[in-house]
């Protein structure tokens, strides 16, 4: 494909399929014109927007990925609010004992979530996912944003 200028160079996909999806999800269809033409049927927006809600929610664990991410989706004024028909049918499926998320509520549940974690943790689990990619140091201003402030929507 032409994606490296060396040959020996392997490609790896990694492929997950959920076999009880929740319901709900909206998709969207695109075509990708780079290398190759692709259509790819994938969630939209607010989709993917309350499948990371739901991990950060749910996840007996921080990781500090989904805090990056949500940072990146919350961060961009045009991204909609999340589905929350598909959030609130992933919950259910995972056993959530909460409130039902509404328009109304979903930002303060998420907040409190936000606000009860480990932060010093947050930033470490971060800093190995964009160390690679942008060869951050702990003090950088990539680092610097994964901030709970930041991340209160």
């Amino acid at each position: 494909m032409g994606l490296s200028g060396q040959r020996e160079e392997v490609f790896s996909l990694k492929l997950e399929v959920d076999t009880d999806p929740p319901q709900g999800a909206g998709l969207d269809t695109t075509v990708v014109r780079r290398y190759m033409t692709l259509q790819l049927h994938h969630h939209n927006r607010p989709s993917l927007l309350a499948g990371k809600i739901h991990a950060i929610l749910q996840r007996s664990f921080t990781k500090g990925r989904d805090l990056y991410d949500l940072l990146w989706y919350l961060s961009d004024p045009d991204w909609p609010d999340p589905n929350l028909i598909l959030l609130n049918n992933a919950l259910s499926q995972t056993g959530w004992k909460g409130p039902t998320l509404t328009e109304h509520n979903w930002r303060a549940i998420l907040r409190q979530r936000i606000d009860d974690l480990d932060w010093r943790n947050v930033r470490d689990d971060v800093i190995q996912h964009l160390a690679p990619l942008l060869d951050s140091q702990p003090g950088s201003e990539a680092i610097k944003i994964m901030s709970r402030e930041l991340l209160t929507p």
